[in-house]
């Protein structure tokens, strides 16, 4: 049975943002998608502990604090290190990919120009991450 995901999005680009609402919508998932304009602010928003998330997805770039400094941030935090987080990201860099998997990342995946394929990818990872074990219901 797949689970209604609570979603924490880390992105600095609105027009990323605004992708991702709407290919949410288009899919028509019952998903909640929270939002960070980066990873300061994600990490004041995961200090609540009710908004605790399934799954994060991590763009790399942004400013004030990396994608990967973020995730390395979680991933030391005992409260925080559980959550599956997936880089979404237009990064093909090997070294970066290397890296997030060393510090503990779930997933690496590029951005693909064409919208239809962006939303192939999300409805596989939504997907995915919905039949997980690790997500409670």
């Amino acid at each position: 049975m797949e689970k209604k995901l609570k979603v924490l999005l880390v992105e600095d680009n609105l027009i990323e943002i605004m992708k991702m609402n709407r290919t949410i919508s288009l899919l028509k998932l019952k998903h909640t998608i929270y939002e960070s304009k980066n990873g300061e602010e994600a990490l004041k928003f995961l200090e609540n502990k009710e908004n605790i998330p399934d799954i994060i997805l991590l763009d790399l770039n942004m400013p004030k604090i990396s994608g990967l400094e973020f995730l390395k941030m979680i991933k030391a935090n005992d409260d925080l290190k559980h959550i599956p987080t997936i880089i979404l990201t237009t990064s093909s860099n090997q070294k970066d990919l290397l890296e997030c998997y060393r510090t503990g990342m779930s997933g690496y995946v590029l951005k693909p120009l064409k919208y239809e394929d962006y939303v192939k990818k999300i409805e596989t990872v939504l997907e995915y991450w919905s039949i997980n074990e690790l997500i409670k219901m």
